[in-house]
């Protein structure tokens, strides 16, 4: 995913490492409460032919809902029962608007409403079931407008009367507002009273907390994204920014991306997440 500037505000860009993964992830690991999953996002399918490699490293996989950010048709259509078939959980995502596009109250909350009858017609005909969490895809960093909590009031009111349950993917990147102020995305979407049920996906890839690019068997926890209610980190975006990236432990590839331990030829640049959960969307149900 690539991340735009709301105001001021310096967003995102994506990373990993390698520590090598040398089987699939076991069933016993993901029955594990106390553990953390490793997942992986990506905004084009990398192909069926991957899917052996990246399920020795990976439990999860983001499945688009819409055509990603900057993409004009989506490439997951269709997919979901092949990487159910290889034991892979889901995140299910669909890109949310610009603040610039909710030019009213009014406006903003038809298009939540309109986005989410979207969001859960595609997520039914791509065979998830009700109960399922759909994350909004927010591009933005720091304090929203009033209007897109509007938007996203509408967003989650009409989900739960589709039946499903409102997320949101943000950041969890400290932006300084004034001298000894700062606000992240995911607080100020916390903060609303509206929306303080909404599943919280987090991206913040400065190092610390982010351990870089790196490949664990049991990676952070979510809530050491400095969100404490986060249900899932994306900690590793491709390619890397190096403004945040400088001080982490773990090394990129030559060209700035990330690639799973068993990509030896790099074909799949990746963003790399943990989650409190092997299946965060419960998709695979």
């Amino acid at each position: 995913m690539k991340f735009f500037l709301l105001s001021a505000l310096c967003l995102s860009a994506l990373s990993f490492s390698a520590v090598l993964f040398t089987s699939a992830p076991s069933t016993h690991m993901a029955s594990d409460q106390s553990h953390s999953y490793l997942g992986f996002d990506r905004n084009i399918y990398p192909g069926d032919a991957s899917l052996p490699i990246l399920r020795k490293s990976f439990f999860f996989v983001s499945y688009w809902l819409s055509p990603p950010p900057g993409e004009k048709r989506n490439t997951w259509k269709g997919k979901r029962e092949l990487l159910r078939s290889q034991g892979l959980g889901f995140l299910l995502l669909y890109r949310g608007p610009d603040s610039r596009e909710l030019k009213s109250e009014t406006a903003a909350a038809r298009k939540g409403t309109q986005n989410a009858t979207a969001a859960a017609a595609s997520a039914k005909e791509e065979g998830f079931a009700a109960g399922a969490i759909i994350f909004l895809d927010i591009e933005e960093g720091g304090r929203l407008p009033a209007t897109y909590h509007t938007f996203l009031r509408a967003w989650s009111d009409e989900l739960k009367h589709r039946g499903f349950l409102p997320g949101v993917y943000c950041s969890g990147m400290p932006v300084s507002e004034e001298p000894g102020v700062t606000i992240t995305t995911a607080e100020d979407i916390r903060s609303h009273a509206a929306t303080r049920e909404t599943v919280i996906w987090v991206y913040n890839d400065a190092c610390p907390p982010s351990p870089g690019c790196t490949f664990s068997e049991n990676p952070p926890a979510p809530s050491e994204s400095g969100i404490e209610s986060a249900a899932v980190w994306q900690f590793a975006q491709s390619p890397r920014r190096k403004e945040y990236t400088a001080r982490c432990p773990a090394k990129y590839a030559p060209d700035g991306n990330c690639y799973a331990p068993g990509d030896t030829t790099h074909k799949w640049f990746l963003d790399v997440n943990s989650a409190s959960s092997s299946d965060p969307s419960g998709g695979a149900k």
